[in-house]
């Protein structure tokens, strides 16, 4: 009787040790079950059959032919121990030639005997200027049968082609899924049976069986269908358990004081909310009045005002004798936040000093670099409940970092930190604090969907009353050199009229970076690695913008000259600012007008957009030039006409996620989502992955233990093991 491997059999004892070393350590498939789930990525079709008068415009092709054995020979080399035959085939239009060698020889030398008829599938090759088949597949055709239906059925059939390596090709990866198919009826069915009947899926192990081996093109379409659905079912109950488990949590309702801290810096705003800083607002107080911990994410287009509708949020906790805690990813942005937040706050941000308002609290700063004094003193203001609020980077997870009573929790850009980080500032309070995620990278709903599933979604896509537009021109610098120096002449001109500049620049070519950029460009086939923001700076002051006050910034500079930089910038002491992307998110100069993005096709749709969002935040209007040496024609030119055409980060986001390896944009966001999506495409499967939220959703509020549905208790576990196994990879 043959071996049905158990589905969390090793592979070792189905396939062997040397095969299951290959399969675990170049494609991570450890059981007969990892196998089954390492899905076909295409299906070869044999094709329509080819005249063999026709092959010589097809060399590379894969084709299917039906001919004659005219003759067969084997040939001997290598002193006789290599063996190859040699067939040669005729349809009446034309010649060709088979080669098969070694072991490979005996059997087609016993079938393709001279006047047999066969239908031959392989890919065209030359040897000798001649054209031939190497190894073809071949169908004998008997006397009695039709021709022509054989030949539909041998050319119709469909060759699943798997991700493979350079150890172990397509082909053998199907044959090694072929010894693990027979354990298939073993595969435990996630699905509820009434939701599998409800939408018409086929069972599990009818789905694995049509996707490894379909007989036909519907055969694919029920198994993607099928399979993408436990995909998105299984990640959407394994996110509404977690948001069930948080819902069960207690928190400290916190609401805020009349005429307390909020009331008070909402009556010295010299503007009013927009509609949609309002509706969101409501939703987080709403939230933090609540018994349990909010889990919300706030995603704004650039420049929407989400550091006020978090700082408003963070006033109220204080109002309601708690602390707020921001964390941001850099030290750049948490300077800035704390720069704006105290500018805002004004009096407010003074509690305890003098001339400050009775009302007010401490906004202390947190990052690595501080002095011993001054991080003594914030760690002091933390512990005794000072001060109300805390800005600071990664500095704020350590272990030494105590709070009086921490009741929220802001994470700026979320996309730079893993569960693990927002996870580690929360466990700083004595009762988890209330969660609020910002991003201002428009993320796709089905992305947030996906990778946010455990948080609830706040979106601000209006800009406040007053912003200008901003408009974004492409600067062909190598068709149109001209339009470069007329660049140049924009930025003096935008200068000469008491505005600012930023020039961005791919790279900062102080010397570190030069041996890993030089090697990409090589890589690339490039022809110059990426411009620098030291030299493009001496350039400028050399050359287009001589007389102008031109300062540089980048990430690798001393913490307190940053500051300083960033300071005489804010100021209008320093007219452009050469920097690389360290400006890229959260730096706040409402007089900057104009931005040139230098050698732009080196960066991503989002990043660009994010990068443009530093101009046009004040009255007048902004303008951004998009410069590069791309050719017309190029992909990379494409994409910044895309972002030239469209100010909406939520369209742009859209095309971003296209373009790109869906697995950069779910990236480290969520433990484990990546390593779970092997059929589901976040952008296209919008619909089953709303769907499968809902339904998860219901599944979890009638039964939050999944005692009644153990198969996909399992599935679930199966999930959770590779989140677990990922986190401590990373921690």
């Amino acid at each position: 009787m043959e071996h049905v491997p158990a589905l969390d059999e090793d592979l070792k004892k189905t396939l062997g040790p040397a095969t299951a070393k290959v399969l675990a350590e170049q494609l991570g498939l450890h059981t007969a079950l990892d196998l089954l789930h390492h899905y076909p990525r295409r299906y070869a079709e044999r094709g329509e059959l080819t005249p063999l008068a026709e092959l010589a415009d097809q060399i590379d092709e894969h084709v299917t032919v039906v001919a004659q054995v005219a003759d067969a020979r084997i040939l001997t080399f290598n002193g006789g121990r290599g063996r190859r035959l040699e067939v040669t085939i005729t349809d009446g239009s034309g010649r060709l030639q088979l080669v098969f060698f070694g072991a490979g020889v005996h059997k087609p030398h016993k079938d393709l005997l001279p006047g047999t008829r066969a239908m031959f599938a392989g890919k065209v090759g030359t040897f000798n200027r001649k054209l031939q088949l190497s190894h073809p597949a071949y169908e004998l055709l008997s006397a009695d049968a039709s021709d022509q239906d054989a030949a539909t059925a041998f050319a119709g059939r469909l060759i699943p082609i798997y991700p493979a390596c350079a150890k172990l090709e397509s082909w053998k990866v199907a044959k090694c899924v072929d010894a693990v198919l027979p354990g298939v009826r073993e595969a435990v069915d996630p699905l509820p049976p009434a939701l599998r009947d409800g939408r018409g899926l086929v069972p599990l192990t009818e789905a694995l069986l049509k996707v490894h081996r379909p007989a036909t093109k519907a055969d694919i379409e029920d198994a993607r269908r099928r399979l993408k659905w436990d995909e998105a079912f299984v990640l959407q109950v394994a996110l509404a358990r977690r948001r069930h488990a948080d819902s069960q949590l207690p928190a400290v309702p916190r609401r805020p004081a009349p005429g307390g801290l909020l009331d008070s810096f909402d009556a010295k705003l010299p503007f009013t909310l927009t509609e949609g800083q309002e509706t969101v607002s409501r939703e987080i107080f709403d939230d933090l009045a609540t018994s349990h911990p909010m889990h919300r994410l706030l995603q704004g287009e650039v420049g929407s005002g989400k550091t006020l509708v978090a700082l408003r949020a963070m006033l109220a906790v204080v109002d309601s004798g708690g602390q707020a805690a921001m964390l941001a990813p850099t030290e750049v942005l948490a300077q800035q936040h704390h720069r704006s937040i105290t500018e805002m706050m004004g009096e407010l941000a003074e509690g305890g000093m003098l001339g400050g308002s009775d009302r007010g609290t401490k906004v202390a700063l947190l990052t690595g670099s501080m002095g011993t004094p001054a991080r003594r003193q914030a760690l002091l203001d933390l512990v005794t409940g000072e001060a109300g609020i805390v800005i600071g980077t990664h500095a704020l997870i350590e272990d030494k970092v105590q709070f009086h009573d921490l009741g929220l929790v802001v994470v700026d850009e979320q996309h730079r930190f893993g569960v693990e980080q927002r996870d580690a500032l929360r466990s700083k309070g004595r009762q988890p604090p209330h969660l609020l995620v910002m991003t201002a990278t428009p993320i796709p709903r089905t992305v947030a969907m996906t990778v946010f599933g455990d948080l609830e979604t706040s979106v601000l896509d209006q800009l406040p009353a007053g912003r200008s537009p901003i408009a974004t021109h492409v600067v062909p610098a190598k068709d149109k050199p001209h339009f470069l120096s007329r660049a140049w002449e924009r930025v003096r001109e935008e200068v000469e009229n008491g505005h600012q500049a930023y020039v961005v620049c791919p790279r900062i070519g102080d010397g570190e970076d030069e041996p890993k950029k030089k090697k990409a460009a090589e890589e690339d086939g490039d022809k110059r690695p990426p411009l620098a923001v030291l030299e493009i700076a001496e350039q400028l002051v050399g050359g287009p913008l001589s007389g102008l006050a031109v300062e540089v910034l980048h990430g690798r500079m001393d913490p307190a000259d940053k500051d300083d930089v960033m300071r005489r910038f804010a100021a209008g002491e320093v007219k452009v600012l050469v920097a690389t992307t360290v400006i890229e998110v959260g730096v706040n100069v409402p007089n900057s007008t104009v931005m040139v993005i230098m050698d732009a096709d080196r960066f991503g749709v989002s990043q660009l957009h994010q990068l443009r969002g530093r101009v046009g935040r004040g009255s007048a209007p902004g303008l951004c030039l998009l410069v590069s040496e791309m050719h017309e024609a190029s992909p990379a030119r494409a994409r910044l006409a895309a972002v030239a055409a469209t100010l909406d980060g939520f369209e742009l986001s859209r095309i971003d996620l296209e373009q790109r390896r869906e697995g950069d944009v779910l990236g480290q966001a969520q433990s484990g989502v990546r390593s779970s999506l092997r059929m589901l495409a976040v952008i296209e499967d919008e619909e089953v992955i709303a769907e499968a939220r809902e339904e998860a959703a219901r599944v979890v509020a009638a039964d939050p233990e999944l005692e009644r549905l153990p198969g996909l208790r399992t599935a679930l576990d199966a999930l959770l093991d590779t989140e677990r196994e990922q986190y401590l990879e990373k921690g």
